[in-house]
């Protein structure tokens, strides 16, 4: 049985100072980093960009079912899939927690684990935060700071008419990962002597649990030359991000559910519980790849892709927004998803 150290015994500093011990900086842009009032940055040339999220207990996250070590990877994964959004590269982040006194430092320790595994596969700097007292539950907020080359940052109201719409990876596995999580906790708690009956769904858990940001397709657009006309990572759904595009770009679209990809595991799991793996991948989220629009002219440069599906294509505002079945109807794209039973 590992030892159990009390936080109180550390104190706020000595926490923090116990948790950075061994925190290390990469970036020449990181000139002041953890232990003082604030962190400097020095960015030669580039453009800063910043994104902030907010995450607690009971709300986006539970901690029956997510181990510490993944919560902290995917705490940080959150924040820089925001930065890819943006065609920037993240640089540092801030990690602020707000904590109970159910927590041992060991536990936080394996949540810093997590981040510290994130912050080195995607090269990012821990550079700051905050520890604070929470009456109840576990409040996580972190701020990732990343660099665009001047001008080369892409928003959301860049779509034209005759764009192409195209996303990363596969959609709705994370979704389906947190059905099945669901449903072993609700067994769990009316049964608590049952072993959970994860059904070998290795794919589908760790989209839910360890889900990675596509830094790889934003590189894919610098090495071959490609700029998006409008993007944004999907954290809430195609359907909704997708709607959101539209709305910011003041364009229509028509999506072509065949074109949606989905994972066959996260398909086959779908059919198991009687759900559409369409409606799954519109409206699941906590996907975090990324929805993008490019020019048609760069069709032949995105086809070099194999993780890169296009799915659709944009229309005038006019138009409106739409989504054309497997059978062929086409009926009109709403955020909580396509409803086959409307």
């Amino acid at each position: 049985m590992s030892s159990r150290t009390e936080i109180a015994s550390l104190g706020e500093f000595g926490l923090i100072d116990h948790l950075t011990r061994n925190n290390e900086t990469h970036h020449a842009s990181t000139i002041l980093s953890v232990g003082d009032d604030a962190a400097v940055l020095d960015h030669f040339g580039k453009q800063i960009v910043v994104t902030t999220d907010l995450l607690i207990e009971g709300v986006h996250f539970d901690m029956v079912y997510t181990p510490l070590t993944h919560l902290g990877y995917k705490s940080v994964i959150a924040n820089l899939s925001d930065i890819y959004a943006m065609n920037a590269t993240p640089a540092q982040i801030t990690l602020s927690i707000g904590i109970s006194n159910r927590f041992s430092v060991e536990a936080l320790e394996e949540f810093y684990e997590g981040v510290y595994a994130a912050c080195e596969k995607y090269n990012v700097d821990l550079v700051g935060g905050d520890t604070t007292t929470s009456n109840k539950g576990f409040i996580i907020s972190i701020t990732a700071i990343g660099e665009v080359a001047p001008d080369r940052f892409v928003k959301r109201d860049g779509a034209k008419k005759g764009d192409l719409v195209c996303v990363s990876g596969d959609l709705g596995a994370a979704y389906l990962g947190l059905l099945l999580m669901e449903r072993e906790k609700k067994i769990f708690l009316e049964s608590p002597s049952v072993q959970p009956d994860l059904e070998s769904q290795d794919y589908i858990l760790r989209r839910l649990l360890k889900p990675e940001a596509r830094k790889d397709i934003i590189a894919f657009f610098e090495e071959n030359g490609l700029f998006p006309t409008s993007m944004m990572d999907i954290s809430d759904g195609l359907s909704s991000e997708l709607l959101h595009i539209c709305k910011q770009s003041n364009v229509g679209c028509v999506l072509h559910e065949d074109k949606i990809p989905i994972a066959e595991e996260a398909r086959q799991f779908a059919f198991k519980l009687d759900l559409d793996p369409t409606a799954c991948a519109l409206s699941g989220g906590e996907d975090y790849e990324l929805l993008f629009t490019i020019k048609q002219e760069d069709y032949d440069k995105i086809v070099l892709n194999e993780q890169i599906s296009v799915i659709g294509y944009i229309t005038e505002a006019a138009e409106g927004q739409h989504i054309i079945t497997r059978s062929g109807n086409k009926h009109a794209l709403t955020a909580q998803g396509w409803n086959a039973f409307k």
